[in-house]
């Protein structure tokens, strides 16, 4: 993911979610797959400065990460 952009983004308010096109060698071969950046950006108070949080993901880890909010979300 270093040095090259996004094929996609979505955000709202100060959420958002990256798509990352990736390839990697295998059995000799390029394949290409996807992943997932979501962030979260603030502002501190004694400070000028944005910092911003990254959790990276798989295509199979958004079906879990979506349950789990989901949960959390309900209570």
């Amino acid at each position: 993911m270093e040095g090259n952009r996004p094929i996609k983004k979505f955000r709202s308010g100060l959420i958002e979610a990256a798509i990352w096109l990736n390839t990697k060698q295998k059995d000799k071969e390029e394949i290409s797959f996807k992943t997932v950046s979501i962030s979260r950006g603030w502002k501190a108070k004694n400070e000028d400065k944005w910092r911003n949080e990254v959790i990276n993901l798989r295509r199979n880890d958004l079906p879990k990460m979506i349950l789990v909010l989901q949960k959390a979300q309900e209570e």
